[in-house]
């Protein structure tokens, strides 16, 4: 635990041997968070749990399950599928779908690729089962730091935090655990959304009623029989 803490410090870290600390220590890990210790402290003993590559190694060892390379696979064999699905079919669900997917289309202008679309399926799928975007995403000017950002007015539960207008246009995202900002620089909105699901695993986090059907739809392959049982 202490040589992962000074690994942190230092940003040319072996990623092979964080792993395996990672996965040495696991046991202890799990011990703190059964043990109630909060998220600060938790953040502070195990900096790089908070991190994608640590992250990762400590929800492969909770649930056998490789997430990030999960999420991607599914998404390359379902994801234009389902998208499909949600802008076809689906605007004709009701007139507030309607809207929020004209909305997301002005969103997204003429850009395309992997990343919106993933926006794009997120936010319609939230749309679709009547969730609100702002308890999964909080918005923040471009240039916000870390320090600038009003942690009082974000959820508890694990919240993107979106530098920019939309997810359309950041470039950058942060990751809000129980108003404590656990990660200030996430590149990409797969990471953060991959390091926001993780973040329910790993620190025994119940889905808030707001968003329990968008995030149980994510999890399990069998819930997108909710929507069409083509798409199984």
């Amino acid at each position: 635990m202490e040589k992962l803490k000074v690994m942190f410090q230092h940003s040319d870290a072996n990623p092979e041997e964080v792993k395996c600390l990672m996965k040495s220590t696991f046991y202890t890990q799990r011990q703190h968070v059964n043990q109630g210790k909060s998220i600060k402290c938790l953040r502070e003993e195990w900096p790089f749990w908070f991190d994608e590559l640590g992250m990762s190694v400590h929800f492969m060892e909770l649930t056998g399950i490789d997430l990030k390379e999960t999420f991607t696979r599914n998404l390359d064999l379902k994801g234009k599928r389902l998208l499909d699905y949600m802008t076809t079919v689906c605007v004709n669900k009701s007139k507030k779908f309607l809207q929020n997917y004209a909305r997301l289309q002005r969103m997204r202008g003429q850009r395309s690729g992997c990343s919106d679309d993933v926006i794009e399926m997120i936010l319609l799928l939230l749309s679709y089962f009547d969730e609100e975007e702002e308890s999964m995403f909080f918005h923040v000017e471009d240039t916000c730091l870390a320090e600038e950002v009003q942690l009082e007015q974000v959820p508890l539960t694990p919240v993107v935090i979106v530098c920019g207008q939309s997810c359309y246009s950041s470039t950058r995202y942060m990751l809000s655990l129980d108003r404590n900002l656990i990660n200030t620089n996430i590149s990409s909105f797969i990471s953060a959304l991959c390091l926001m699901f993780g973040s329910y695993y790993c620190f025994n986090i119940h889905y808030p009623s707001e968003l329990a059907s968008t995030l149980e739809f994510l999890q399990s392959p069998d819930q997108r029989s909710r929507l069409n049982p083509d798409l199984n």
